[in-house]
């Protein structure tokens, strides 16, 4: 089962991440200028990550267990909070995290890192 600290390790281990403390809970940046790519729930017991609005709906119908919004303050937001306890393993964690820093990060720094977060190809 994946932890807080499991989140913090992740996510610093992307590239030009950075922890910056903000409304009293922990938030990781991509790169310069800090474009925050996931937040720890002051519980320690979820994340918040980038997730296109388009997505999210599908997301949350299907695995409730693992994905949730906070009402009232994720709806306008392109946002989507994942309960750490329910993922699968820390692969699951990886992909979630890789996937929004993708979303957050400057396009200069994806182009120096584009196998960061990409889908596997297929072939």
């Amino acid at each position: 089962m994946a932890t807080a600290d499991d989140v913090r390790r992740i996510a610093l281990s992307l590239p030009g991440a950075e922890e910056k403390l903000a409304w009293g809970m922990p938030t990781f940046r991509a790169g310069p200028g800090g474009r925050i790519f996931a937040s720890l729930d002051d519980d320690d017991q979820a994340i918040g990550v980038k997730c296109p609005k388009e997505e999210r709906a599908e997301l949350l119908a299907s695995e409730p267990e693992k994905f949730f919004m906070r009402e009232g303050h994720d709806d306008g937001y392109a946002w989507v909070r994942v309960r750490i306890g329910a993922l699968d393993d820390e692969g699951e964690l990886r992909a979630i995290l890789a996937d929004s820093w993708r979303q957050a990060a400057p396009r200069r720094l994806l182009a120096q890192h584009p196998d960061v977060g990409a889908p596997p190809e297929r072939g």
